[in-house]
Formats: structure tokens, C-alpha cells, sequence
């Protein structure tokens, strides 16, 4: 019995003489009202006594469990933490942000248990770095920041670098607090202070000889300067260091990046993807569970970016079916992040492409429940679910509620924002103010080199030429489009772009052109193309097919009229699975008009029947019903 007690007090000598001073005038106070309470209720029960004190304490002498571990209900704002308790506490919520976000604390709640720790130890460094993380992922740049420059205040003056480190320690903690704060600069945009906090990284990294702080130096400074010029060399020199210094987490990410910068440059996919798989190597060798996600993530909208639409279900199924990851901890698997959210993403707008919408809508109530929208990826899913949500509207022909729905894509994304203002304001027949927001988007892009969005501009451009009887105009415009796309080896907008020639060849008159130019291009759009491309495609060669029976004979023609119905009957069964009322009212307008030709009384009539139904829900707003490609 006196061993025991012995070893009880000398357990709380030894956790007493770890108190910083705030903590010891804590724990006098707290003994002090524990004291005068007791005086007060000298007359109750010793029991009772102790349950009253207890209770009117509001935990502020909360009994210390060490053997069962605390639950995120029971961690309260009344009073301290034991020294185990809070670490435990940080190193949970650490581990969830990584993980699984959806199970760590809110931010406002977390931060009110930050807070509450802070209040009884101000120099808790970890629950500084904790508040940082928590900030970010609410974006709030001034919060972030500021825990940020506490964290490494109180590494250093606590000493924990140097106990652990020697007299290098001090050092060290300064050049790793600057490349932090740079790396937090860029992640909010802001490059040029990301430069000058990567200038004082590099400065004291250099004179401590620390390779490691300097190799992650150049990969940031890489990502800061890439929005300035093409810093493509610096980050092969990057790579090739990190290699050579045995860092392949930091190897691979350089391999990731330069792959992306090279897709933008329109580089051949086959050797993007061979880039790829050494980087895969990589991550097999050092089990890099987490970049080989991003790698499939990376593959999947690589193959979306050149049009490969049935390549990037391939990688996507991949990352999703992989079960190689095993369970962090109980309950919280490694399949919250962001490569994850991404792949998802690309998932929902594929299926929505191919006019299936429940899938989609699946998809993003998946995802809505796996990223919640106070989680730091839910403005992915949140511009995808805009971005569907907004091309339905279009295709149903509900104007305004596609026009309000810009407002909330141009929060999340600006480019792609102006782009669908300037489509709305097309279809709504404002062609002056389409025009001149299409023309500053396409400067900005040029700028920017955003090519694909420069390409849908200049498509967009040139309908805008047809809708004002402009047809010569808009052939250089579709031709600089064209050059674009082939470029940079996008192949989906290149047979977009050949589609449109082929209409404006049609529209000047010469429709033989355009059938041989039409089989050449209409098969990767069938292949990899959405269902409303598909169906705008087989339209046009049904409008090719009656404007080349000109010359033929009474026979010939007939049955030239026959297989035009055949692929009007396609493009309507495409266009009918996304519900796109403006071009299926075109297309049974074109097919009532051949059945007439034909004599085909009956099924003339079932087509004028429903082209009067959509017609009255959908005006012609004063424009030709068959003066568009899509």
C-alpha cells in the first residue's frame, strides 16, 4: 500500500515539474476554489461533498483516465487537459483532417477546443500547428497565418528543436518556418510573398548546408514562378536533385507536375503516360499510397483533357476499386483526399455527359456526404454539380435558371463563370453583349494560355457569325481554333472543330466537301463524345445527306432521304437521353419536312405533332431553326 501511494506521489511530482508557469497558477487557482468550497459545504457528507465540489468545479478537476481513451463528446471547454489527453486529442484530429475529414471535429468546434487548450498553455506548439491546419481549411488566410508564425515562435522558445537537434535546432526551425509561410503564400496566391519568405528559406538553408530544406525550396519556388513564365527546366533540375538526395516523395510530386505542365503543352499522350509510369515506380518501391491515388487521379483527367473519355472511366474505376489501402485507424480509411474528390468528380460529369443524370446525381450525393462543404475539397464537387446542373438548364432551354446558376460557377471558378455568361446571353439572342465578353475571355485565356478554353471560345465565336448570317467570318475563326486544337493533340475539340467546318462548308454550298470531311472526323466524336455532341452530329450528316440529292435521280434520292430519317432517328434518340428540347424540335421540323417529300402522310403528322408541342414551349426567339451546328 506504500509503494503504491510512493509511486502516486512521485508521479505527481514529476508531471507537476513539467507545468509551465501558466499551467501551475492554473492549478493554484483551482486548488484555491477547491479549498473555499470546501469550507462552505463543511456540513454535507464527505461524499456528497466530493459529488458537489465535482459538479461546481464544471470539470475543472476532472479526473485523468489514462487507460480509456477520450471520446471527441467528452473533450469539453470547462477546464485543462492532462498532458496526455490534449496530445492525444491533437494527434487524433491531425490524423482525421489527413483522412478523413468527415469524422474530425467542425472547424468552429475544433477551434473552440484549440482555443480552450491555448487559454491553460499559450506555448503549446502542436495546438498552435493543429490551429493552423484547422484555418485552412476555411481558407482564412489571416487565422492560418498567424498560427502558423506562433507554432515555430514556440518551437523555438521552448527549445524542442534544439533538445532534439543540438544547436542546429534553432536554425533549422527558422528556415522550415519560412518555407512554410511560403508554402501557405502560394497556396493562397499570393507568389510574390511566397518569393520573398522562399529568398529567406533559401538564404539560411544555404548557410547550413541543408540539401533537403533547399530541394524543397526549388519545388515551391518552381510552383510560384510557373504563373510567371515556363519554368519547366527548373523543375527538372528539381527532379533530377531530389533524386539524387534520395527524396522520392518530393521526386515524384516534380514528375506529377511536369507531366500536367507537358499536357498543357500539348505533348503526345504516350509519352506523358510513360513519364507517368516511372514516377509509378516510385511510388511501388517506397509505398507511396498517397501518390499513387494522385498518379490514377492525374491519368484520369489527362485523358478527359485530349478527349479520351473512355480511357479517363478506365482510370477512374481503377482508383475507385483499388483496396490496397488499409485502415489508418478504426473506422477511417485513406480515401478522403483530394486525388479521390477529383476522380469522382470527372465520374459525375461523364455519366451526365451520356444524359445519366441519376448516376450523376448519385455520384454528387456521394460526394456532398464524403466531402462535406465546410471540408477543404467540397469546391470541387460544388463547381461540377454547377456545371451539370447549369448545361441541364441550357438543354431544357430554361434560360434564367441557367443565368442564375453563373453566378455561383463564376464564385468558384471565374474563367468558366464569363464563359457560360457569354453562352446564356448567345442563346438569349444578345449577340453584341456575347461578343464583347467573348472577346475579353479570349485575351485573358491568351494570356493565361489556357488553351481549351480558348479553343470553346473561338467556337463560340463563330456560331455567334452564323447566328448573324456572318458564314466567311467565321471560317478563319475555326480554322485558328482548329490549329489550336491540333497543336496541343486535343482531339475531341479537333473533331468538334472539323463539325463546325463541316456546317459552315454546308451553309456556302457545297455538301460532297462535307460528307468526306464528316466520316473522317465524326468518329472519335462517337467514340468519346457526349450524347448531345453525338446527336448534333448526326444531325448535321442528315442535313449533308438531303443537300447532296440535288442532282440525284428520282431512285437515288429516295433513298438517300431514307437514310438521312435513319440518322435523324439517332440524333433524336441522343439528344431525347439529355432532354435537349431546342435541337429535337429542329430535328422532327427537318424530319417532318422529308416525310412529306416522301409522301409518308402518317408519320409526317406524329412529327409535326410533337414539333408543335416543343415549339410552343420552346419560341424560335426570331432565329432560323436550322442556321446552327448545336
Amino acid at each position: 500500500m506504500f509503494s503504491f501511494s510512493g509511486l502516486f506521489l512521485r508521479h505527481m511530482i514529476l508531471a507537476y515539474n513539467k507545468l509551465s508557469f501558466s499551467q501551475v497558477y492554473k492549478l493554484y487557482t483551482a486548488l484555491q476554489q477547491y479549498f473555499l468550497n470546501d469550507e462552505k459545504k463543511c456540513g454535507i457528507d464527505e461524499n456528497d461533498m466530493e459529488l458537489t465540489n465535482t459538479e461546481e468545479l464544471d470539470g475543472k478537476m476532472e479526473k485523468e483516465e489514462l487507460d480509456i481513451p477520450l471520446r471527441e463528446e467528452e473533450i469539453s471547454c470547462s477546464g485543462p487537459l492532462s498532458q496526455k489527453q490534449a496530445e492525444y486529442f491533437l494527434s487524433q484530429q491531425a490524423s482525421l483532417l489527413k483522412n478523413d475529414e468527415t469524422k474530425a471535429l467542425t472547424p468552429v468546434s475544433l477551434q473552440k477546443e484549440l482555443n480552450n487548450l491555448l487559454k491553460f498553455n499559450p506555448d503549446f506548439a502542436e495546438a498552435h500547428y493543429l490551429s493552423y491546419l484547422n484555418s485552412l481549411r476555411v481558407h482564412d488566410v489571416f487565422s492560418s497565418t498567424h498560427s502558423l508564425l506562433h507554432y515555430f515562435d514556440r518551437l523555438i522558445l521552448t527549445g524542442a528543436e534544439s533538445k532534439s537537434n543540438g544547436d542546429e535546432g534553432y536554425g533549422r526551425s527558422l528556415r522550415y518556418a519560412a518555407l512554410n509561410l511560403a508554402a501557405l503564400h502560394c497556396r493562397f496566391g499570393h507568389y510574390q510573398q511566397a518569393e520573398l519568405a522562399l529568398q529567406e528559406a533559401i538564404r539560411i538553408a544555404q548557410e547550413s548546408n541543408d540539401h533537403v530544406c533547399l530541394q524543397h525550396c526549388l519545388s515551391w519556388l518552381h510552383i510560384s514562378e510557373q504563373k510567371i513564365f515556363d519554368s519547366c527546366v527548373l523543375l527538372e533540375h528539381s527532379v533530377n536533385k531530389s533524386l539524387h538526395f534520395g527524396l522520392p516523395y518530393l521526386a515524384s510530386l516534380g514528375i506529377q507536375s511536369l507531366v500536367q505542365q507537358r499536357a498543357f503543352a500539348g505533348k503526345a499522350a504516350n509519352k506523358l503516360m510513360d513519364a507517368l509510369k516511372d514516377s509509378d515506380l516510385l511510388h511501388w518501391k517506397h509505398s507511396l499510397s498517397e501518390l499513387i491515388d494522385i498518379s490514377i487521379a492525374q491519368k484520369t483527367a489527362i485523358w478527359r483533357l485530349y478527349g479520351r473519355s473512355t480511357m479517363a472511366l478506365q482510370q477512374a474505376q481503377t482508383l475507385l476499386s483499388m483496396n490496397s489501402l488499409e485502415a489508418v485507424n478504426v473506422g477511417v480509411q485513406q480515401n478522403n483526399t483530394e486525388a479521390f474528390a477529383v476522380v469522382l468528380c470527372h465520374l459525375a460529369e461523364l455519366h451526365a455527359e451520356q444524359g445519366y443524370f441519376a448516376a450523376a446525381s448519385e455520384i454528387l450525393k456521394h460526394l456532398k456526404e464524403r466531402f462535406p462543404p465546410n471540408s477543404q475539397h467540397a469546391q470541387l464537387w460544388m463547381l461540377f454539380d454547377q456545371k451539370i446542373q447549369f448545361e441541364r438548364a441550357m438543354n431544357d432551354g430554361r434560360y434564367h435558371i441557367a443565368d442564375s446558376l453563373v453566378a455561383g460557377i463564376t464564385a468558384l471558378n471565374s474563367i468558366e463563370g464569363m464563359y457560360r455568361k457569354a453562352i446564356v446571353l448567345k442563346a438569349q439572342n444578345q449577340m453584341l453583349e456575347a461578343h464583347k465578353l467573348l472577346q475579353k475571355l479570349l485575351v485573358h485565356c491568351q494570356e493565361i494560355k489556357n488553351t481549351e478554353i480558348v479553343i470553346s471560345v473561338l467556337l463560340s465565336v463563330a456560331e455567334l457569325y452564323w447566328r448573324s448570317s456572318c458564314h466567311t467570318i467565321a471560317l478563319p475563326v475555326l480554322l485558328q481554333a482548329l490549329a489550336f486544337s491540333r497543336e496541343y493533340s486535343l482531339q475531341y475539340l479537333a473533331s468538334e472543330t472539323v463539325l463546325n467546318l463541316a456546317f459552315s462548308q454546308l451553309i456556302l454550298g457545297i455538301p460532297e466537301q462535307v460528307l468526306n470531311i464528316l466520316h473522317m472526323a465524326i468518329e472519335p466524336g462517337l467514340a468519346h463524345g457526349a450524347v448531345l455532341d453525338k446527336g448534333c452530329a448526326m444531325f448535321l450528316v442528315a442535313k449533308c445527306q438531303v443537300a447532296s440529292t440535288a442532282s440525284y435521280t428520282q431512285q437515288k434520292k429516295a433513298e438517300a432521304l431514307e437514310s438521312a430519317i435513319l440518322n435523324l432517328n439517332e440524333a433524336k434518340t441522343y439528344l431525347a437521353k439529355v432532354d435537349c428540347k431546342e435541337q429535337l424540335r429542329d430535328v422532327l421540323y427537318f424530319q417532318a419536312r422529308l416525310f412529306h417529300t416522301l409522301g409518308k402522310t402518317q408519320e409526317r403528322n406524329k412529327c409535326a405533332m410533337l414539333f408543335r408541342q416543343l415549339h410552343q414551349e420552346l419560341p424560335a426567339h426570331g432565329v432560323p431553326l436550322i442556321n446552327a451546328f448545336k
